[in-house]
């Protein structure tokens, strides 16, 4: 069957259609004319779950940092948090590797477009025998929803170390003499040395005792 080859007049024209018609032959597609093919709308919003995990690593521990770029100590913690780098088909080195190659020349951080790039390569080892589009949605799926693990950070107590510090019991020297055994502060008796002018000696236990004993 001989196919109508168009000119590339018609084309410019936008005389494909009136060509079609002069001639008994079905309309078929020019070799010049290229149709954009669209994304499923799954994998777009895959694409949007996965750009604000992104940012939610991006700005992890950069108090100044917008979540537009990433930096590799943070991409690395991604990959990781997220399964992404599983240790056998994926490691740290591929990761690094990759996080060099898409970066641009001098730069230290990536942008989320840098970072999808990275993510398509790491899918193809992440997720062996599926096509590059297949392996980037397992990257997806894998991020959705996903917070920097904060697991073994270490946290400022509070209560505790309260609870430590005015605990008289475990007072010594000095100022165990400031409180009496029910922790109730001794005042100015506590600081100072306080002379007696009772009469009695010292730690005598029948002061206070003689008139009570004549009468």
């Amino acid at each position: 069957m001989m196919r109508e080859v168009w000119s590339s007049e018609e084309v410019r024209n936008g005389n494909l259609l009136n060509s079609a018609r002069k001639s008994s032959l079905p309309l078929l597609p020019h070799p010049l004319v290229s149709h954009p093919t669209a994304l499923p709308h799954l994998q777009l919003t895959m694409a949007s779950e996965a750009e604000k995990t992104f940012h939610r690593f991006a700005v992890f521990g950069e108090s100044s940092g917008s979540g537009a770029e990433m930096n590799n100590k943070n991409f690395s913690k991604l990959c990781k948090d997220c399964h992404v780098m599983d240790g056998k088909t994926v490691t740290s080195t591929d990761v690094d590797i990759v996080f060099s190659k898409v970066k641009a020349k001098n730069a230290r951080t990536i942008t989320f477009v840098q970072f999808q790039e990275a993510m398509k390569e790491l899918g193809q080892k992440r997720f062996k025998g599926k096509n590059p589009d297949e392996a980037l949605e397992g990257i997806y799926k894998l991020m959705e929803g996903q917070d920097p693990a904060t697991t073994g950070v270490t946290k400022a107590t509070t209560v505790g170390a309260v609870d430590r510090l005015t605990d008289t019991s475990k007072y010594t020297g000095s100022h165990k003499e400031r409180f009496d055994e029910s922790g109730k502060g001794k005042g100015i008796a506590g600081r100072e040395e306080v002379t007696d002018n009772s009469g009695y000696v010292s730690g005598y236990k029948g002061a206070g005792t003689y008139d009570k004993k004549d009468k």
